[in-house]
């Protein structure tokens, strides 16, 4: 009996070892597809060694690297990899030999990464000072250098040799990394990750190359200078010419957050930093802002629901470059008054403040100017802009904001998730989509072209009962992107099935609310049924209100005096019954085998097999 019991003791003395292991992340890039200008320069990656080197934030004992090849369309084999402290911050590919580690994975030396995988080495014991420069040396085997994963904008010099070696004297130099996704530290339980979206102005575009002076570097050396936050992390995330919903470098922000924030080991807080590119490039811009609002919301949503803080970090003037316009300055004025005002954040960041030229807020100073080019900004832009930053948000312990501004503006409605409608039998037809910009991050887009004639078949309709509490007009908008003229209708019909009667003309280019029925209605219970018409409609939300007015953003979630949706079941509007041969039988048989053809409400036609013994 003793022995079990020590080895009890000894089975939870080892657990709690394991529970106290903590591991953040100290320095991190956001990979995406190598552009072809920015390939590994000859003589490639294959069979060759690259040491690459980078400048962690908080130190550690403790260590392990995550490789990416989360972009390539082959594999990539990893024969070895080593670590060691640099003695530059990448002006050289010098190091200390003698902190040289070896890396193992699964305990054997190297790793072969499939097209589109990843790669975690094992934990090995490495000491890092806070600021300290790491260099990640890597041998590979066979390797593309036309399909590579990596992040372009590293503001740090690579070397690249030929063969297997550790001697880079006269290695061909590159300003890009390649395949190094995150070095992460085991740190005490109260140490942190700030983990920073952005794109070319956190990229650190106008910074100095081997100098480490991004703004993010700038926050990082403060916070680590502080003593009630030197054990908090800056993972910079910024992609340079990356968008937040379409277009530009790299995968946009709207579809690359849940990797590079949420996913990234020990988060605790986030900043979102960017717009500019969407801005510059967009038709409207209030329109456009308003989408970039509404990835916002759901980002915070989705970290609030893992307990991170997340910051707003207003966006800088660009009045001056190409990018700028009236309309374009709108668009960065409404994202702005949404930061500064919004409920949701837990914290705002005036970087327009901080920069902005006070005789002409449009623009910023002139002596934080990159390249005259009215956009990015010098060293000593980046230094201010790192230097404004309060870092009291980074000791914060209240609860997370639970606010959400548009259900308490908007007033009473009834909100209805329109994928909530697809059932296993009902709208089946709809293809279901996944969006950031989207509510809950989905929505359903109609599939098949019906605009001859109403669909009868349930699969193409959506449908569902609802109850409201008084007897008034009502209203029913959807939250809908229709791109063209030609997929912008829906059938509508409230308390009958579907008629050939539409609504056309919903086209929008981003998720935008839209009339669908405005009617009388009686208290109690109705039905409602959408039906779709032109494929290429993407429907994300409902809401039934009283309200004149068209809800804005993503909407709300509760329902206050319209009562709880609940999803439409067909009902039975006639049975018939039929010989095996199809005559139609006028009374119901009381044995044999028959066939009985049932018709529901929504138009869809059921047919069974019947079989009564006497």
């Amino acid at each position: 009996m003793k022995k079990i019991a020590f080895v009890f003791a000894c089975l939870l003395a080892a657990t709690e070892v394991f529970a106290q292991s903590h591991w953040v992340g100290t320095w991190g890039t956001a990979p995406q597809l190598v552009e072809n200008n920015n390939n590994p320069p000859s003589p490639g990656l294959g069979n060759n060694s690259l040491r690459q080197i980078v400048q962690v934030s908080i130190g550690g004992e403790k260590v392990r690297l995550k490789l990416t090849n989360e972009f390539s369309t082959g594999s990539t084999q990893i024969k070895a990899v080593e670590l060691a402290i640099a003695k530059t911050a990448g002006s050289s590919s010098e190091i200390d030999e003698s902190s040289t580690v070896s890396l193992t994975f699964d305990g054997k030396a190297g790793v072969t990464m499939p097209a589109k995988g990843k790669a975690v080495s094992d934990p090995v014991d490495f000491k890092i000072g806070p600021r300290e420069n790491v260099a990640i040396t890597i041998h590979y085997g066979s390797a593309s250098s036309t399909s590579v994963s990596g992040h372009p904008g590293s503001r740090t010099t690579s070397y690249l040799k030929s063969g297997n070696t550790t001697n880079f004297s006269g290695a061909t130099k590159t300003d890009h990394w390649y395949s190094i996704l995150a070095l992460e530290v085991e740190a005490p339980e109260e140490a942190g990750a700030v983990a920073v979206l952005g794109n070319s102005i956190t990229d650190g575009r106008g910074s100095t190359t081997n100098q480490q002076n991004r703004w993010a570097d700038v926050l990082s050396r403060r916070l680590l200078a502080n003593e009630s936050t030197s054990q908090v992390a800056v993972l910079n995330m910024g992609i340079g010419g990356n968008c937040v919903l379409g277009g530009g470098l790299g995968p946009t922000a709207s579809s690359r957050y849940q990797r590079d924030l949420l996913g990234q080991e020990g988060v605790k807080w986030i900043i979102l930093f960017e717009a500019v590119n969407d801005l510059g490039g967009a038709q409207n811009g209030v329109q456009t802002a308003k989408r970039i609002i509404d990835v916002y919301k759901q980002i915070i949503r989705e970290a609030h629901a893992k307990g991170i803080y997340v910051f707003g970090a207003t966006i800088t003037p660009f009045k001056g470059n190409n990018y700028y316009s009236a309309d374009h300055e709108k668009g960065r004025s409404t994202i702005n008054q949404w930061i500064r005002t919004t409920k949701m954040l837990d914290g705002v960041i005036d970087f327009d403040e901080a920069v902005r030229n006070p005789q002409d807020p449009e623009a910023m100073q002139s002596q934080f100017l990159f390249e005259n080019d009215w956009l990015h900004l010098n060293a000593k832009g980046y230094e201010t802009m790192g230097g404004c930053i309060d870092l009291s948000l980074f000791t914060k312990a209240d609860p997370v904001s639970d606010v959400e501004d548009e259900a308490e503006e908007y007033g009473e409605a009834l909100w209805i998730e329109a994928e909530d409608l697809r059932t296993k039998t009902v709208g089946t037809a709809y293809q279901l989509e996944e969006d950031a910009a989207a509510s809950k991050g989905k929505y359903l887009k109609t599939m098949v072209q019906t605009a001859n004639s109403a669909p009868t078949d349930s699969a193409y309709i959506l449908g569902a009962n609802f109850t409201v509490s008084k007897a008034d007009t009502y209203y029913i908008y959807a939250r809908v992107l229709c791109p063209t003229w030609d997929d912008d209708s829906y059938y509508v019909s409230v308390d009958s099935p579907l008629t050939n009667n539409f609504v056309n003309g919903l086209q929008t280019a981003s998720w935008d609310w839209k009339e669908l029925y405005h009617g009388s209605l009686k208290a109690g219970q109705h039905k409602l049924y959408i039906g779709g018409r032109e494929d290429g409609a993407c429907i994300d939300k409902l809401c039934i209100t009283t309200n004149p007015e068209a809800p804005s953003g993503m909407g709300g979630t509760t329902p206050t005096s319209v009562t709880q949706l609940t999803p439409h079941q067909p009902s039975a509007v006639s049975v018939e019954n039929y010989t095996l041969s199809g005559m139609r039988l006028i009374i119901k048989p009381t044995s044999g085998t028959y066939i009985e053809v049932v018709r529901t409400d929504d138009g869809a036609i059921l047919s069974r097999k019947v079989v009564v013994r006497p």
